[in-house]
């Protein structure tokens, strides 16, 4: 079985990270979405409620689980005997960076793969990070998100 682990914070999924995830599971067995714990980024969602809005999201996926982890991506890769590791490169920007945890990743365990996908491209301008903005500003996310991410944002915002 082709396993490829999808790791963020998903702080929240966006429409950007399920047009990868859809595409990925076109290409893999099993796809795995990673939501990392990521204390030190200080995440508007807790780490359960990133899972379970994760979880609602990608419902209509058959090969996709959701999990959080708070481990080294590469432990939890092996653990899940995974083949490799899915990252989105939105723009040339974040390929240094990309780029960078691949070999680190990959000077941690020898095995690690990591690939890279670019969203679509009417895709391509949207963050997590700039749809919370938009959202704590009283802004519309709907063509960002999906309504039950939408609704969420409106409840930590104090607009539902």
């Amino acid at each position: 079985m082709r396993t490829v682990v999808y790791p963020g914070t998903f702080d929240p999924i966006t429409n950007g990270h399920i047009d990868l995830v859809e595409r990925a599971c076109r290409l893999f067995d099993r796809v795995i979405i990673a939501v990392a714990d990521s204390p030190r980024k200080g995440p508007l969602f807790t780490l359960d409620e990133r899972v379970e809005l994760v979880r609602e999201t990608l419902s209509h996926l058959d090969n996709v689980e959701v999990c959080g982890f708070n481990t080294l991506l590469v432990d939890f890769v092996r653990e899940k005997k995974a083949q490799a590791v899915l990252r989105g490169l939105r723009a040339v920007s974040d390929f240094e960076y990309e780029f960078q945890l691949a070999n680190m990743n990959r000077a941690l365990d020898s095995r690690m793969e990591s690939l890279f996908l670019t969203p679509a491209e009417h895709l391509s301008f949207i963050s997590s990070s700039i749809v919370r903005e938009i959202a704590s500003l009283g802004g519309d996310v709907s063509k960002f998100v999906t309504p039950n991410v939408e609704a969420a944002l409106e409840r930590k915002f104090g607009r539902s």
